[in-house]
């Protein structure tokens, strides 16, 4: 039976860490992240192929009332959009080799797009300055074929209360 809880270690004071263990759980903490997010938050997920980014926005579109079987990963598509509580930009950066080319796909577009809603973006370090001044980014670590270390790291007061948030929850 998979695990659905999520165990909580705080190792630097802005810094929040969870370990996960298994896509249920993964999935979950998504959901609980997605159901609190305001208008304009940005997440950065950053982390291997395979660490769970997707799995963990599927459960954060599901927080925002977006049906799970409606988002997969953009890795063709650059991005998908999705209508839940608040509108969700979903990019996957994969494919993207560098900043010059996602600033020529229209990524600053994207980022203004995303102030009336929510813009989650896997493979976020390819652009990580370009996101906002104020986000939240999510590191995937993989520990065991189904075990994950989701750190969320805050740049920001929104993000910073937002996280809170979620810990308290």
């Amino acid at each position: 039976m998979p695990q659905t809880h999520c165990d909580l270690r705080d190792d630097i004071m802005q810094e929040r860490v969870f370990v996960t263990g298994g896509p249920s759980a993964t999935r979950a903490l998504g959901k609980r992240l997605g159901g609190q997010l305001p208008p304009g938050a940005v997440l950065a997920l950053v982390g291997e192929l395979g660490s769970g980014k997707t799995c963990f926005t599927k459960g954060l579109c599901s927080g925002l009332g977006v049906p799970m079987r409606q988002v997969n990963s953009p890795s063709y598509a650059f991005v998908n959009q999705y209508r839940g509580r608040l509108p969700v930009l979903h990019l996957d950066l994969y494919r993207i080799p560098d900043l010059e080319s996602a600033l020529d796909l229209g990524m600053l577009d994207y980022v203004e797009q995303a102030r009336s809603g929510v813009m989650v973006v896997e493979w976020a370090e390819r652009v990580l300055g370009l996101a906002s001044d104020d986000w939240l980014r999510v590191d995937f670590t993989v520990l065991s074929a189904r075990r994950r270390e989701i750190a969320f790291t805050p740049l920001g007061e929104r993000a910073s209360t937002l996280l809170a948030r979620l810990t308290e929850s």
